[in-house]
């Protein structure tokens, strides 16, 4: 269990960095009037893979996870709710995060169709920016500066 919190822990890292670089990428080509290039496509698409690996790590560490739903079945939603820690891995982490990699999913689906480079950079922007946000707002930060 602990390798498995360990390796979701860390891989958050990973997808931070690659989330981050992938909305400057595409907020530079969209301002800056860019073409659409190969490297473009593999950002946006290696972002796609990392945070969906993490979606499936989060997962198994959610249904197996004492902080997870186990909490909320051992507990009861009632003082899961009254808990801001219990609730941050239990409902407001798995449930952001979620919504997050489906904006990343849209965004990678909606640019695939766009044929001019500026729309293209533009629904990245969006999409991957709004996930960055809501990334950035449910990391439980106390515990990645421990």
């Amino acid at each position: 269990m602990e390798v498995l919190i360990s390796l979701h822990s860390y891989w958050a890292y990973i997808v931070l960095f690659i989330l981050v670089i992938a909305v400057i990428n595409a907020l530079a080509g969209w301002l800056g009037n860019k073409e659409y290039q190969p490297k473009d496509f593999r950002i946006s698409l290696f972002t796609l893979i990392v945070t969906h690996i993490q979606l499936l790590l989060g997962f198994i560490v959610y249904f197996t996870s004492p902080l997870g739903l186990r909490s909320i079945t051992e507990n009861g939603m009632g003082t899961v709710m009254k808990d801001a820690l219990l609730r941050l891995f239990a409902v407001e982490h798995i449930t952001v995060m979620i919504f997050a990699v489906v904006l990343i999913t849209i965004g990678y689906s909606k640019h695939k169709k766009k044929l001019v480079s500026k729309p293209k950079f533009k629904t990245l922007t969006i999409f991957y920016g709004l996930a960055l946000l809501l990334v950035l707002s449910r990391i439980p930060w106390t515990q990645w500066f421990d």
